[in-house]
């Protein structure tokens, strides 16, 4: 008689009391220019116009009943406004975005990263000690979903006999970036071990029982916490009183600076899987990347019938198996081949397949010159809109603002420059010290250094203005923030 095969299908049981823990933190320095600490990886749209966040969230929602996103402020607004992207109706989704509303989610605002087991920690200390949590990177990318909904109710098996799991990915090339999980008899963990050199990972490849770590793991958020109030002691401990401390309404807790900063920085791994006695691994067989260099990302995106990466502003001349990224200009190759070549206005980076690790480099000599070009895009994204230099030279600064409907900036000075907005389109409501006006298209007002101010979007459609500011000093932390809807600092 023929065995029956094991049909694996998520229904409305498995979805209960399973969340998915997002971690969004990280800058993605190694995808810099594209990846930036103000716009990272994660949020930036690479594939089919959608973020690895919201391919994460797109992915996971199928599967688990809420989410409990862990970010920083910044990313916590970047994340809120693609999240209502994924759910305005005229969106196309693959999935219920339903399962998206407000009730579902859940934000823990860290204010400064201590790696992921205080971020872990702290997002259990929130949650029933009986639930079943999903953590998982918001950057990485999984193409094969079937397989992957497979193996995520294996690890749910093994979760709920009070395991701490993890995803071992199944090679297929012996890689050198990544930590290996060592299993016998399919299910257990031998040992962990850190980035081999290549000899090593060959050894890996051939003897099939080796894994990348992925950096996702499942189990019970109160038996997480027992191991590391077991193993790490001082992380549950400083933990838990910064947890006590924090802020929490509306589904969003806030951790104070210096509860935060007390916590011992330590990831997950050194915490608590390599030293926990209850640790499972699930081989995944699942088309991941954690999409962390160049050559990753080229190994992902489409290409033409030359292995070029597609892009309509390519032009390609006798080139072939490059990356070529940009959309700001054209970018004209002639026989070129097995190179990367990035575009994003500001910046340009040429680098050969292969070199791409080096990135890190750039970015550290950026910050040791006090560049902000590691910090920020052309156009920076803030909850009220965006805003887009235009130019920046010394003594002036001209910006185009788009402030969405609804929203304002907040209440704010400066002491060091004087700015003129001049209206392009929508209705502006300007404060200046203890008067209020409507400017309209083609009216503009002037704001000197030292005067309280105020702009706000009444209306129904985006205001855009241009804004040219002029002083000794035009940089964006020369403000004075005197009230502010988004409770920055």
């Amino acid at each position: 008689m023929a065995r029956r095969k094991r049909v694996f299908k998520f229904n409305k049981k498995d979805l209960i009391k399973m969340t998915n823990i997002i971690l969004c933190g990280g800058s993605g320095t190694r995808l810099w220019p594209i990846s930036r600490t103000l716009m990272p990886k994660q949020f930036v749209k690479l594939f089919s116009n959608k973020s690895l966040f919201q391919l994460t969230v797109e992915r996971n929602s199928k599967i688990c009943d809420s989410q409990f996103i862990v970010s920083n402020s910044e990313q916590y607004f970047l994340a809120l406004d693609q999240l209502e992207e994924m759910t305005k109706k005229d969106t196309k989704v693959s999935f219920d975005s339903s399962s998206l509303n407000k009730t579902n989610n859940k934000y823990l605002l860290e204010p400064i990263g201590r790696n992921t087991a205080p971020a872990i920690a702290l997002a259990c200390l929130a949650l029933d000690k009986d639930e079943i949590v999903l953590i998982t990177p918001s950057d990485h990318l999984i193409k094969d979903e079937c397989e992957y909904e497979k193996v995520l109710l294996l690890a749910k098996e093994q979760a709920n006999k009070n395991n701490l799991v993890t995803f071992g990915i199944t090679p297929t090339f012996p890689e050198t970036g990544f930590g290996y999980i060592e299993s016998v008899n399919t299910y257990d963990v031998k040992a962990f071990h850190e980035k081999p050199d290549l000899k090593t990972a060959k050894k890996y490849l051939e003897s099939g029982n080796y894994y990348w770590n992925s950096g996702m793991f499942m189990f019970k958020a109160g038996v997480f916490l027992e191991e590391l109030k077991k193993y790490s002691p001082e992380i549950y401990e400083t933990s838990l009183k910064a947890f006590k401390n924090a802020s929490n309404e509306n589904l969003l807790i806030r951790i104070k600076h210096d509860d935060m900063v007390n916590i011992p920085e330590n990831s997950i791994d050194y915490a608590v899987m390599e030293k926990s006695t209850k640790v499972k691994v699930i081989p995944s067989n699942i088309q991941w990347s954690d999409v962390g260099s160049f050559d990753s990302l080229y190994e992902e995106l489409p290409k033409d019938e030359n292995g070029n990466t597609t892009n309509k502003n390519h032009i390609s001349i006798d080139s072939h198996n490059n990356l070529v990224y940009g959309n700001e200009r054209k970018i004209a190759t002639i026989d070129i081949e097995d190179s990367i070549i990035i575009d994003t206005g500001d910046a340009i980076l040429v680098s050969k397949k292969g070199s791409s690790q080096k990135v890190k480099k750039v970015v550290e000599e950026l910050k040791a010159s006090n560049s902000q070009l590691h910090n920020i895009h052309l156009t920076g994204h803030r909850p009220w809109g965006t805003y887009t230099i235009l130019e920046d030279s010394n003594g002036y600064k001209i910006k185009k603002i788009e402030v969405k409907p609804g929203k304002r900036l907040s209440l704010q000075k400066h002491f060091h420059r004087n700015e003129h907005w001049i209206v392009v389109s929508g209705s502006a409501t300007v404060t200046i010290e203890d008067k209020s006006f409507i400017l309209n298209p083609n009216e503009s007002t002037y704001i000197k250094a030292g005067q309280v101010h105020r702009l706000e979007n009444q209306g129904k459609l985006p205001l855009i203005i241009i804004e040219a500011q002029v002083g000794e000093y035009t940089g964006e932390d020369d403000i004075v923030r005197i009230d502010d809807d988004f409770k920055r600092d």
